[in-house]
């Protein structure tokens, strides 16, 4: 691989087309007058296959998991008379109250260890994808494989393979058919066993989902709207809770007879991502960087973006990762140990505990329960608890729109910081509901605000923030504490939650509340702004609290000294002439 074949677009003068010269080729007076807006700035086009990526790659994955997190609530009486009619058909007695309140908890919960699973599984599943397939390039070329080498290694020797974030997001999909099938026939079937099984499996679907698809979104946006573009998981995430919500409605399919197609609906999520996603490309960066497919790699920058000319983004990707010459995967105990990414990976750590912890879940899970204690009759529940999930969308939808100009850093301050005020007054509408018939509807409107604020930015941006933390080689290790810290606080919330409010009645809330505030603190002394950043800018904003620079930043202070003391530059690398040679 050399200069010329990375050559991959011109960048001399094209006088062909009318309209104002620029570097580069010159555009036409439309596409010119197009690009620009008010004040000089280009406008951030959404193309229309980048469009697809997203909203498909969304739909079979984080849609499913805000699905499931909403569909028990509505079916939650009929699952419980089923698992009492399974019982006493196999012993002959009634199932104890305790043991029933056990087992519907193991299967609120045992979605949140599904997840852990499927979390730690996408290195694996990468790996048998992957096995048997085998590359070298002294003298043979190289295969279209994700080589994971070590640096320093001879020319020859053989890599082990893994897929790409595509591929495994295509892979996904057989779990969450298998699951759906489970839950669909355990009443025909009279198991409620392949009720639980089936959320265990469920579970797997939505911890993979999670650590691939934010992967595969940040590495296809261009870092413009990045932000905009990595909302989609979280605005994904709260339409599939408001479908679970309307579906789940008596008119729908909230009833006896039909509560298991709520689970055989998961289906169809996963049908439309297996029939779409395989016509689109994968990630750039994973293919430019990791499969060293140049051809492949502009291709995908040339669909994704929408225009021919993507010689620019190709140099961003190559001089963010100049030292990456052999891409090997860090493991998570090196990234844990890396001590220039400590506080990148301390910041992850708290966003994605506060995330879960901040006591959404709660209302999540539980969101019935709260509202007959509020006071609410038991007719006007389900609709009340729709509203839950339409503001939800609304709010992410909101901060979609804004978070390019606003940035990562106040909405999520901002929305702790709202959630513990009005976690705060919540308990007080709760101690005092009693007083007068509308201080339950003022709880009401305080759930509404708790969900809004979060949706707004929590929701959504430690999932941004994880991919633009770190490096092509460091981002998988970081997507797996990050989902290992989010479905482990996950569990905690569904497994304890209902025994903290059992202690602490109308002050439960409280908790959420210190959490809130504790996380908002933390982020507001820790967290840079990363909003329009590459990778090397997020770095060295981290790298005075770390007490340890980049390897980036080291290599380019050694060409620096190099260059001041007369010695010349070496040539390290064909990536490093790429950037050298074409930058302009």
């Amino acid at each position: 691989m050399n200069s010329k074949e990375l050559g991959l677009v011109s960048l001399t003068d094209d006088t062909s087309h009318a309209g104002p010269p620029g570097p580069g080729r010159a555009l036409p007076e439309c596409d010119y007058l197009r690009s620009r807006v008010r004040g000089g700035r280009r406008r951030k086009d959404w193309s229309c296959s980048l469009l697809v990526a997203s909203l498909t790659g969304a739909f079979g994955s984080s849609f499913l998991y805000g699905y499931n997190l909403s569909v028990v609530n509505a079916p939650t009486p009929y699952i419980k008379a089923f698992y009492n009619e399974s019982w006493q058909r196999r012993h002959e007695h009634p199932i104890d109250p305790d043991t029933l309140t056990l087992l519907w908890s193991v299967t609120v919960s045992i979605f949140a260890i599904g997840g852990l699973v499927g979390t730690l599984m996408v290195k694996m599943i990468g790996k048998v994808l992957g096995s048997g397939v085998e590359a070298t390039w002294e003298g043979r070329g190289e295969t279209q494989c994700r080589r994971l080498t070590r640096l320093g290694s001879e020319k020859g020797e053989l890599v082990q393979v893994q897929v790409g974030r595509k591929r495994t997001l295509l892979a996904n999909n057989g779990f969450a058919i298998s699951a759906a099938l489970l839950m669909a026939c355990s009443l025909q079937a009279g198991a409620f066993e392949m009720l639980i099984v089936g959320r265990f499996i469920m579970g797997i679907n939505g911890g993979i989902a999670l650590s691939v698809l934010p992967m595969y979104l940040s590495e296809i946006s261009p870092k413009q709207i990045r932000g905009s573009l990595g909302q989609v998981t979280a605005i994904f995430i709260c339409i599939g809770v408001f479908t679970g919500q309307l579906l789940g409605l008596p008119e729908l399919l909230g009833k006896e007879s039909t509560w298991p197609y709520l689970f055989g609906v998961i289906v169809v999520p996963a049908v439309v991502q297996l029939l779409s996603l395989p016509f689109l490309p994968d990630s750039p960066c994973y293919l430019l960087l990791e499969k060293h497919n140049e051809a492949r790699a502009v291709k995908a920058f040339q669909t994704f973006l929408g225009k021919a000319d993507v010689s620019q983004e190709v140099e961003e990707v190559l001089a963010d990762s100049r030292v990456q010459r052999n891409i090997r995967l860090v493991s998570v105990l090196e990234l844990l140990r890396a001590p220039n990414v400590r506080w990148q990976v301390v910041t992850v750590i708290v966003t994605m505990a506060c995330y879960q912890l901040c006591g959404l879940n709660a209302i999540w899970f539980y969101t019935n329960s709260i509202f007959g204690n509020a006071g609410i009759p038991p007719a006007n529940i389900p609709y009340v608890t729709l509203s839950t999930g339409g503001v939800e969308t609304l709010a992410a939808i909101f901060s979609s729109l804004v978070i390019e100009r606003l940035g990562r850093r106040p909405l999520l301050i901002g929305g702790f910081g709202l959630m513990a005020l009005f976690f705060g007054t919540l308990t007080i509408t709760l101690t005092l509901q009693d007083r007068a018939h509308w201080v339950p509807y003022l709880s009401i409107v305080c759930i509404l605000a708790i969900i809004a604020s979060f949706c707004s930015g929590p929701g959504g941006i430690p999932f941004i923030l994880t991919g633009e933390f770190f490096q092509q080689s460091q981002r998988p290790a970081a997507f797996i504490i990050a989902g290992t810290v989010n479905w482990l606080s996950n569990f905690a919330v569904g497994l304890l939650f209902p025994f903290i409010q059992k202690s602490l009645d109308t002050y439960c809330f409280l908790v959420f509340a210190t959490i809130c505030i504790s996380g908002a603190s933390y982020l507001y002394f820790v967290l840079p702004e990363t909003k329009n950043r590459t990778h090397a800018e997020i770095s060295q904003a981290f790298s005075k609290r770390n007490k340890a620079y980049p390897p980036e930043e080291k290599i380019d202070s050694a060409v620096t000294d190099d260059k001041t003391n007369g010695r010349p530059e070496q040539d390290s690398s064909t990536l490093d002439n790429y950037v050298k040679n074409r930058i302009v």
